[in-house]
């Protein structure tokens, strides 16, 4: 997504063929098992059909490298005809009554839980996550439609005692409109139904421009979208390649058509949306980068404090954005913690193909990932850390690296000033809590933070002192759709999930009625 910058030259002229059936020149396989071939589309979805683009761009196992199959590369052309199609079918999307959109949204639900383990096996294979934590992710993802096909029926608006005894006042909630939804490679199915699902309740069409690495979990849902009823040109995708990535992201998020973007991944590219959405000032909602600090105080139960921290850690290789990237651990139980720690690491997580049963830690994305830890790994033990456990690429493939535990970590090292995303959990020292508030609050974002403490007065003070958008006390796992989803600072702008979900999506409109 950093290569969502300006264009100037005009895009080179593309053929755009409309079929009336999805592209399937093979069954496309993950780990040596064929994907359902009802499942895995390959080509865009415009208007409620598949587009096949004379380029394709290949779709890789993280695991293996293998090619699982290509998909239509799709470009300027294809994104401006599935911006119309969404404006085209907004209006009578807008009119259908409340009730219609919940029980079509409930459908495609009831559709993604049906096909779940298909799914999940689609996840596993472009993304490498093991096969369990895919079919969480589906779970998850699928909860986010059956959460707004219920809050589709309550956006309410309101009745203002007017000043004047000849005036009502009323206020309605209407929908902004086409909405651009960017989504990232790490969750491909849910952080695409956590915005879509808000959007299309609220009445709101949309073009999702998927992660390049995983595009297939996009078109799946798009099939079952088709299935569920959701008509022509409401939920539209547009796959393309990380070349065609700035000419497809800049049209989305520029076509005057479009009044809404819904951003998920880095805060760098997140800054760039933004200025593509100042040129007609776009509604926004962003959700970027984190740098989740993970706090054990003394007073802390360490062995509940281990097991949050080896969920909020190693969760998806520590490729999640709430994800904790620097545990504070202070002095008191350091070294139980640690030790109880590295234990747990050793004995429950273990590296492998995410489609083997026993695996918890699949590859990262690409090498690109694991260069990044690496580098981190060694900036940190040059300025004096210890490496406890982990700390090199597993012998199973160049994508693969071992659940690593730094200590000895300070401030001034990289993994503590930038997030890691890998399986990386360095352990700093500390001596009161206003030392771990401050360094948990040095950042410049402020996504999600944790801690673990049974002292009640302390538990008040932190929860409301940490510069984060959401805080799991005595908790490492705290996402759920009917809680609102967001950061502070540079994480970002706006909520997902919840009732406050819907809004983002949402205009006010002030109506008056005089000489009554």
């Amino acid at each position: 997504m950093a290569a969502l910058l300006p264009r100037g030259a005009a895009a080179t002229r593309r053929r755009l063929l409309l079929r009336a059936a999805p592209l399937a020149p093979g069954p496309a396989r993950g780990a040596g098992r064929a994907l359902s071939a009802a499942l895995v589309r390959r080509g865009g979805l415009v208007g409620g059909r598949w587009v096949e683009t004379a380029a394709a761009f290949p779709v890789q196992d993280p695991a293996s490298g293998e090619e699982l199959c290509r998909v239509s590369d799709c470009g300027a052309a294809e994104a401006r005809a599935a911006v119309r199609a969404a404006h085209e079918a907004g209006a009578a999307w807008d009119r259908l009554p409340a009730k219609e959109r919940s029980a079509r949204l409930r459908r495609w639900y009831e559709l993604m839980m049906e096909n779940k383990e298909e799914l999940a096996r689609i996840i596993t294979a472009e993304n490498g996550k093991p096969l369990k934590e895919a079919q969480g992710e589906i779970a998850y993802s699928a909860s986010f439609l059956e959460w707004f096909a219920e809050e589709a029926r309550r956006i309410y608006g309101d009745v203002i005692p007017a000043s004047a005894k000849d005036r009502r006042v009323l206020v309605l909630k209407q929908p902004v409109g086409v909405a651009a939804i960017i989504t990232p490679w790490n969750f491909p199915s849910a952080m695409i139904t956590r915005k879509v699902g808000a959007a299309l309740a609220a009445g709101c069409t949309v073009v999702v421009k998927p992660a390049e690495d995983t595009p297939l979990s996009a078109l799946a849902l798009g099939e079952l979208a088709n299935q569920a009823g959701i008509p022509a040109g409401v939920y539209n995708v547009v796959p393309c390649s990380r070349q065609q990535t700035a000419a497809v992201g800049e049209v989305i998020c520029t076509d005057p058509l479009v009044s809404k973007i819904s951003f998920t991944g880095s805060t760098a590219t997140g800054k760039i949306l933004l200025k593509h959405a100042a040129g007609t000032v776009k509604r926004v909602s962003m959700e970027l980068g984190g740098h989740a600090p993970f706090i054990v105080f003394d007073s802390a139960n360490v062995d509940r404090a281990v097991a949050g921290a080896l969920a909020s850690k190693y969760r998806n290789s520590g490729q999640t954005c709430v994800c904790t990237n620097r545990f504070l651990v202070q002095k008191g139980i350091h070294d139980e913690f640690v030790e109880k720690f590295a234990k747990a690491i050793v004995k429950e997580l273990h590296v492998g193909n995410g489609f083997d049963a026993k695996t918890t830690q699949g590859p990262l994305i690409n090498e690109k990932a694991v260069e990044k830890v690496e580098k981190h790994i060694k900036d940190a033990v040059s300025q004096g850390a210890s490496v406890v456990t982990g700390g090199k690429r597993h012998s199973l493939g160049k994508n693969f690296f071992e659940p690593t535990l730094l200590t000895n970590v300070t401030t001034k090292m990289l993994c503590t000033q930038e997030e890691t995303f890998g399986p990386l959990a360095p352990v700093i020292r500390f001596e009161t809590e206003a030392e771990a508030v401050a360094i948990a609050n040095a950042a410049n974002v402020g996504l999600a933070g944790y801690f673990y403490s049974q002292d009640p007065a302390q538990i008040w003070r932190v929860a409301e002192q940490l510069e984060v958008g959401m805080v799991g006390v005595n908790e490492g796992i705290i996402s759920s759709a009917e809680c609102p989803f967001g950061g502070v600072k540079e994480s970002g702008l706006g909520r997902e999930g919840s009732k406050y979900g819907i809004d983002e999506y949402l205009e006010i409109k002030y109506v008056c009625f005089g000489g009554l």
